[in-house]
Formats: C-alpha cells, sequence, structure tokens
C-alpha cells in the first residue's frame, strides 16, 4: 500500500507544525483546562468558560496565500494545524489542544458515504458571496412522500485505514494518530423537513396540513433511527467525551461517560454526547415547535447519555419545553435571546452555552460597548448561579482586521475574572 503522497517540501511543514502543537499541548494551562471543561461539563464549574471559533474568519486569519504547502491535501491539513497554533498564541480562550490527530471517517475523504434520502435539497442559491438562498421544494403532498426512501450506509474501511496508515507515516512519531469512527452525532431534523417543503410552504402547512408535516418528520425520525441503528451494527460510532465539538459550542470532557457495561470494543448511542435544533422554528410558537419538532428530537435524543439543544434561534420562550429533553446537559442561548429571562430558569441545572453577538467584531469596533454587553450577561450569570460558557462563534468576517479577535478575548477575559 503506498502512502507517501507528500514532497519532500511539504512533509517538512506539516512534521514542524505538528511538532509545534505537541509543545503546546505539553503546556501545563492546557492540562489545566481540560480539567475545568471536565467540571463545568459536569456542573460543577468554577468560572465561566470561553470559545472562540472564527468559522468564516479563519481564510482572514489565516489566508489562503499565506499556506505554503504545494498539493491540495497537504493544504488542508496544514491548515487545520495553523488553526490549532493560531488560536493558541492569539486568543485568551480555553480552547485545549491535543497531541493527537484524527483521520477523518466523513464523506470530504470518501470513507463514509450513505445512499440518500431518494431526493436531494434544491435551492435557489444566492448570487452574492454567502448571500441567502430559498429552498425549491421537492415533497408537495403525501404521494411525493413515495420518492423517499431510508438511507443505507456505506463505509469504505480500506480507504479510511489507509488515510490513517498516511498520518502515521506523515507525522505518527509527533502526534497520536487515533483510528475514530463517528464522533460528532448531532440531529437537523428540521432542517431538512424544510428543505423537501420549503420554508415558507411548512409554515402554512402547519395549519392547513398538519398531518403531512407530521408524515415527513414521522419518516425522518425513522429514518434517523435506523441510520444511528446501522451506526452501532458496523461499530461506526466512537466516544466523544474528549475536545469533540459537541452541540452547538462546548466540547464533550466529562468523566460522566461512557455509560456502565461500556464495552471499549463497541460504542453505544448511550456513551457518547448527541444534541439538536430547530433554528427554522425561530418565530413558531412554543406550542408548535414542541409539537412539530421537539416530540421527535426527543425520542431520538433518548438514546444518548448526554444532550445538547439549540443553536442560533431563540429559546427564550420555550425553555420549559427544552427542559423536557432527557439527558439534557448544554442549552444554547442565541445573541437575539433574552438573557435575563433565561437565566433564572436555567439556574445552576444546565450548561448556560451562551453564543454573544458576533456582529460587534464588524463595522465600529467599540470596546467600551462590549464590554458592558458581556459584563451585564456574566453578572447575570453569576448572580443566578448559572453554569455559564460564552462561545463566540457565527463570526463569518472581522473585515479583514484579525486584531479584533485578539483584543474581544482580551476584554472577555477581563470580565470573567470578575466573577
Amino acid at each position: 500500500m503506498t502512502v507517501n503522497r507528500f514532497s519532500l517540501k511539504d512533509r517538512q511543514i506539516l512534521r514542524f507544525l505538528a511538532q509545534r502543537v505537541t509543545e503546546i499541548a505539553a503546556d501545563p494551562v492546557i492540562a489545566e483546562r481540560r480539567q475545568l471543561w471536565t467540571n463545568h461539563n459536569s456542573l460543577q464549574s468554577e468560572r465561566p468558560m470561553m470559545l472562540i471559533f472564527p468559522e468564516g474568519s479563519w481564510e482572514e486569519l489565516i489566508p489562503d496565500e499565506s499556506l505554503t504547502c504545494e498539493s491540495t491535501r497537504a493544504r488542508e491539513i496544514e491548515m487545520r494545524l495553523h488553526q490549532r497554533v493560531y488560536t493558541y498564541e492569539h486568543f485568551a480562550d480555553d480552547t485545549v489542544v491535543e497531541a493527537e490527530w484524527f483521520p477523518s471517517i466523513w464523506w470530504n475523504q470518501g470513507a463514509f458515504q450513505d445512499t440518500g434520502w431518494g431526493v436531494d435539497i434544491e435551492r435557489h442559491l444566492p448570487t452574492a458571496n454567502r448571500g441567502s438562498f430559498a429552498f425549491k421544494p421537492v415533497i408537495r403532498d403525501s404521494n411525493d412522500l413515495k420518492k423517499l426512501h431510508y438511507p443505507e450506509l456505506i463505509f469504505d474501511e480500506a480507504g479510511h485505514l489507509q488515510t490513517i496508515e498516511e498520518a502515521h507515516d506523515l507525522f505518527g512519531d509527533i502526534l497520536e494518530i487515533k483510528k475514530t469512527g463517528i464522533k460528532h452525532i448531532s440531529f437537523h431534523l428540521m432542517n431538512m423537513c424544510t428543505g423537501w417543503l420549503g420554508l415558507e410552504n411548512i409554515m402554512y402547512d402547519m395549519v392547513d396540513r398538519p398531518d403531512f408535516v407530521h408524515e415527513v418528520m414521522t419518516f425522518l425520525e425513522e429514518g434517523h433511527h435506523k441510520r444511528l441503528d446501522q451506526f452501532e451494527e458496523m461499530n461506526l460510532l466512537s466516544l466523544n467525551n474528549d475536545n469533540t465539538y459537541q452541540s452547538s459550542g462546548g466540547n464533550g470532557y466529562t468523566d460522566e461517560l461512557p455509560a456502565p457495561r461500556f464495552d471499549p470494543y463497541h460504542v453505544r448511542a448511550n456513551d457518547m454526547w448527541a444534541s439538536s435544533e430547530s433554528q427554522e422554528f425561530q418565530m413558531v410558537s412554543p406550542q408548535m415547535h414542541t409539537e412539530f419538532a421537539l416530540e421527535y428530537e426527543k425520542r431520538l435524543l433518548s438514546r444518548f447519555g448526554l444532550n445538547g439543544y439549540g443553536c442560533c434561534e431563540d429559546l427564550s420562550r420555550k425553555l420549559e419545553d427544552v427542559f423536557t429533553i432527557p439527558n439534557l446537559r448544554r442549552i444554547s442561548i442565541a445573541p437575539f435571546a433574552n438573557v435575563d429571562v433565561c437565566a433564572p430558569k436555567l439556574k445552576s441545572d444546565y450548561i448556560f452555552s451562551w453564543k454573544p453577538q458576533p456582529a460587534h467584531l464588524v463595522g465600529e469596533f467599540d470596546e467600551n460597548m462590549i464590554r458592558k454587553y458581556l459584563r451585564h450577561t456574566i453578572d447575570l450569570a453569576r448572580e443566578n448561579g448559572n453554569v455559564l460558557e460564552i462561545v463566540l462563534k457565527d463570526t463569518h468576517t472581522c473585515e479583514h482586521l484579525p486584531e479584533r479577535f485578539d483584543r474581544w478575548t482580551k476584554i472577555c477575559r477581563e470580565e470573567i475574572a470578575r466573577w
């Protein structure tokens, strides 16, 4: 089997970066952060935790032209390693950098695919970069449901093993190469439903054709149960009680998982974290949110050991319903949510996963306003005994002023220090 896919130049660049990652991981502050996250995820937080996810801004923080590897594959790895180094050297957040590498099992490397659901989601695409789009309905009535089928998984184990071998050959003497399966589980049923029916259509259908919407959601729920069954039967799941991204922010460090009677050679759903969200229901009533989304999501999430819920939707009016999710631990409180309403309800029973306003990084960068804004929520969380994490994400541009991230995190760290 040939695994040496990289030129000598690319190998030297990637090995140098891997060595830097190993040095960072050995910093005592990383072990301290890991323990803080473990306590935090068990609702025993000592202080608010903070994470920065530049997301779309990465192309401004680490421009493509700054990468020095030659091949496309090498540049992908270079970017991922650079992101770890950049985060450590620039952000004063609580990111844990581990001296390890997980060769991906997912579609982008071809090891894991499925047969699809029978129809493709179609969109009216925007003309502007990152502009909004609209769904083209592909399921219009119950007869169209005959077009659908449950996805069957296809796993190219030989291809995955080759990717692992490639990593071992490249820098296995520097980073720990871990053979892992599927670690991030997140359900997006309403996103799929609106993709099939159309966002505007489903708003009418919940009133005019509620049985039809329930038909679609029942099919989606059953399909995801079958998909999860296949994950377990094919032994494709891996523990995510580590640095794995959880819900819409946070990580999985915990000593509460895996579940009792754990078999290290066969991970089950109840050994893992999972999450769900229904951002498309931002303006839908709590009653409709529960009837058409949450009841379906709850049955899927009941199979997991710990769960998160929400993303960018405002859950201020819906928390009482969200609290009924089994094994719920982390709740996303979006930038649009009313923190004054949420904090007293969350108490210390759940992780208050606050997403501050990312728009503060564009336009006028008003440090006094940012400090006042952060201080309000941090003080509120302290007064209510909340288990607070501050997750800056959806930052799709910093207007090519990367120092704004550095300054924002410094301000946030100073406000956390008042805790």
